[in-house]
């Protein structure tokens, strides 16, 4: 009783290992997880062959392929004689039927053995004269592909195999997009570990256009021409407060760098009321590189590493998105605003009263709006319709009016306040109403008032 898995090689059949060519050369079957492989021609003449092809077409997803395998491999490993089982490459490289059938055989106490074999890794690497330890990125292409982000260092080179048909291709390129230039070239390797291995450097867009796209196909990804990418930066930063790093970056604490976070911050929000995304662009860059610098000081002094803010955002976004990330149902805003607050209430986050968890430090206008927008989930007003805020508007309006023209004595200060408070709290109401940030609709008032007031251009 036994499995015995080998690596048949990536294609030539001089690549085969003088071990596996050994075990085939003394078995009178083998069974192979497909015949689609150039090396199988090469296999001894006496060797009965089975194949696990036919699941290919009748199987709807590879997980219920792979699963199926094993589970028939398992069945043939418990037989006296065992099972001699035979894949491309190297078993444990991009092997999903050989990583199942090892977690099975675990639970049922069969023994495994692994008879190594040269995988396409290996010529790839001397056809591109790449050296992996030097920081080479490998990655699965289906895997990939059925992400919306493909979660690689842009600043350092990757390959990509299992790059089987032009349908993978599509989904790859467009989450290679989402972090690579549309025009950036990448590089097709064909056959590697065969006698017709070819290259072609094509731009990243065209990927899914090649037709010649088969199951001995990889992707080589070269870095951006110039960095770009979180960890580059974060090293950057790291350097700057280095003993030998910027005198001025060195010596800043928490605290002396928070008027530089919210300066930033609004320098942002200014670029959004411009709709400049050229601005916009450099402004969230200097908003990040402050983020980074109070991440890199906590780092320095044991308090929180990057790992940690991230990883505790990331929590955050999947628990409070059950809608997304698991079985709640959620199909208006409201709804998700209203599972947010129970979600954070159950955690405890909800701070002590109605509106503890919106800062103080917020501006008058944007807290206002917000406490606006989030007190109906929570129950604490009714929501008025157009008609019924106009008329609030206009009597605030109205009372205004009678304060300043009234014959008598001068308004006491706190009833000017309280009336231009309760009008402009519905004003911000009516905003809410139209979908308008009144914040953003202020600064551009203001700016627009500016401008008039700039001197003629001679």
């Amino acid at each position: 009783m036994g499995i015995t898995i080998i690596g048949l090689g990536p294609g030539d059949p001089s690549l085969m290992t003088c071990e596996a060519r050994e075990l085939l050369e003394k078995a009178k079957e083998v069974y192979l997880r497909t015949k689609r492989h150039p090396a199988v021609d090469s296999l001894p003449h006496h060797l009965q062959l089975h194949s696990f092809d036919h699941l290919y077409e009748k199987v709807e997803t590879f997980e219920e392929i792979y699963e199926k395998i094993a589970q028939e491999v398992l069945r043939l490993g418990e037989r006296p004689e065992g099972v001699l089982y035979a894949v491309p490459g190297h078993p444990l490289v991009g092997e999903a039927s050989v990583h199942r059938i090892l977690a099975l055989a675990q639970e049922k106490g069969i023994p495994v053995t692994i008879v190594a074999g040269i995988s396409f890794l290996e010529p790839v690497f001397s056809l591109l004269r790449v050296d992996p330890l030097a920081g080479l990125q490998m990655g699965d292409a289906v895997i990939l592909a059925s992400r919306l982000h493909p979660g690689l260092n842009p600043d350092t080179p990757a390959l990509i195999g299992q790059l089987y048909s032009r349908t993978v291709a599509a989904d790859l390129k467009l989450t290679l997009m989402n972090l690579y230039p549309d025009d950036h070239p990448v590089t097709l390797i064909q056959g590697a570990g065969t006698s017709e291995v070819k290259t072609h450097t094509i731009p990243l867009y065209e990927l899914d256009h090649e037709e010649e796209i088969d199951h001995l196909t990889s992707l080589f990804i070269p870095p951006l021409s110039a960095p770009g990418s979180f960890s580059s930066l974060q090293n950057i930063v790291a350097r700057l407060r280095a003993p030998d790093g910027c005198p001025w970056d060195r010596e800043q604490t928490p605290q002396s760098l928070r008027p530089f976070l919210l300066e930033e911050t609004y320098e942002a929000l200014e670029a959004l009321d411009l709709e400049d995304t050229e601005r916009l662009r450099e402004e969230l860059g200097d908003l990040l590189l402050e983020v980074l610098l109070q991440v890199q000081i906590a780092a320095e002094g044991g308090e929180f590493k990057m790992p940690d803010v991230l990883g505790g955002i990331i929590a955050k976004l999947i628990r409070r998105h059950p809608h997304v990330f698991g079985e709640g149902e959620a199909t208006t805003p409201g709804e998700v605003i209203s599972h947010w607050q129970e979600i954070k209430r159950e955690e405890g986050q909800l701070a002590e009263g109605p509106f503890a968890d919106l800062p103080l430090i917020m501006p008058a206008l944007a807290r206002a709006q917000r406490i606006q927008q989030v007190a109906p989930a929570r129950g604490l007003t009714v929501e008025m319709d157009e008609a019924e805020l106009l008329a609030r508007v206009k009597k605030g309006l109205e009372e205004l009016s009678q304060l300043t023209t009234t014959e008598a004595e001068e308004p006491v200060p706190s009833e000017m306040e309280a009336a231009w408070g309760g009008l402009l709290f519905d004003l911000v109401a009516l905003a809410n109403l139209k979908g308008v940030d009144a914040e953003s609709a202020l600064r551009k008032a203001v700016r627009d008032f500016e401008g008039r007031l700039d001197p003629p251009q001679t």
